[in-house]
């Protein structure tokens, strides 16, 4: 946590909003995306699906193929508790539903389903999308679905498996849009990197959660930024944006959301 807290104030030192921003391409997404302040309807729906599962005392026994939990540490854990310590916030899924609406990508792949709050944003964001979603819990994939029917999100594909393994499968694939929300390790995460790097054009956008949650998942985001077939990043201390576009000099920008 003290990691966390130290990076942070660093980012607000260097760190800026549109101001500071001379891309257009940059200044479009934060202008028109990040900084869009429309109440959506969608908010509500992803508010109540947030606040069921907060108020779900249900326990599932809950297996942890990556890092794990920095809160919770035991296997067997409530709903609710997973909901508050482990699922998306209400400003992170907003902030998904529009990137998701203002990207308008047609093949998505998530990495870390979780209890689905993020997948539900990016499907309602763009409900013409075809979302690919990999959870490695069973207990866990099984309740998502269960709630994904709840929610009419037939676009929605969920893959109960290892990381590792399964994105050997999907990486012919072409996305327009990767959520890596999953193993916040170093190694693992430059793995599901390379591996996906072939499932990447030039328009594709790759989000990466928790970039500040350890030294070495820093130490992971910096590798990436440096990849010669990234463009462009934009930090914005919770998730790192990576893009590919050719025409766009190399640059990297931190942005307060």
């Amino acid at each position: 946590m003290f990691y966390q807290i130290k990076q942070y104030i660093k980012f607000l030192f260097k760190s800026t909003n549109q101001h500071g921003v001379h891309s257009p391409f940059i200044y479009n997404i934060v202008t028109q995306c990040f900084y869009d302040k429309k109440n959506y309807q969608a908010y509500k729906t992803l508010w109540d699906y947030r606040k069921s599962l907060l108020k779900n005392h249900t326990r599932v026994n809950v297996t942890d193929l990556g890092a794990g939990s920095q809160v919770m540490k035991q296997k067997e854990r409530q709903i609710s508790s997973l909901a508050k310590n482990a699922g998306t916030t209400n400003k992170r899924a907003q902030l998904l539903y529009r990137l998701s609406s203002y990207f308008n990508p047609k093949n998505i792949l998530e990495l870390g389903t979780s209890l689905g709050i993020a997948t539900s944003a990016i499907s309602l964001g763009n409900p013409e999308a075809h979302i690919t979603t990999i959870e490695g819990c069973p207990n866990i994939s099984k309740l998502v679905l269960e709630q994904f029917s709840k929610l009419n999100l037939e676009n929605t594909h969920v893959i109960n498996g290892n990381f590792k393994e399964e994105i050997k499968k999907l990486s012919s694939n072409a996305y327009d849009l990767i959520f890596f929300d999953g193993n916040h390790q170093k190694e693992a995460t430059l793995h599901y990197f390379e591996t996906l790097l072939t499932t990447a054009h030039n328009d594709s956008v790759f989000i990466f959660d928790d970039i500040y949650w350890s030294k070495g998942m820093t130490e992971a985001w910096e590798t990436i930024k440096n990849h010669p077939k990234v463009s462009v990043t934009i930090d914005t201390f919770n998730w790192g944006f990576v893009f590919f576009r050719q025409e766009q000099v190399k640059e990297h920008f931190r942005i307060r959301v």
